[in-house]
């Protein structure tokens, strides 16, 4: 299982068009995506509801996990979407 420690670099966190940004990517890796924010549960990255329910704010700590071909792949370009203001792209 690959894993990825990230810190959320949204000003508004995750919450709206960033995180929409992220499930829409997250949906396109092909393979299952968890995030949790730290000592939470994780949630399945293709959904908005899951990833709203985490309450991730700016400067957040998050971690993704995957398994699979390309797992580390898909989490690097995870990791550095998160680690963006998505609210600017």
């Amino acid at each position: 299982m690959a894993e990825r420690t990230v810190t959320i670099g949204s000003k508004v966190g995750l919450h709206a068009r960033p995180a929409s940004l992220f499930v829409k990517a997250a949906g396109e890796a092909g393979i299952p995506v968890k995030v949790a924010k730290e000592g939470g549960t994780p949630v399945d990255a293709t959904s908005i509801l899951g990833i709203m329910t985490l309450g991730a704010k700016y400067q957040d700590s998050v971690t993704l996990t995957a398994e699979g071909d390309r797992a580390e792949e898909v989490l690097d370009s995870l990791a550095d979407l998160l680690s963006t203001d998505l609210d600017e792209k």
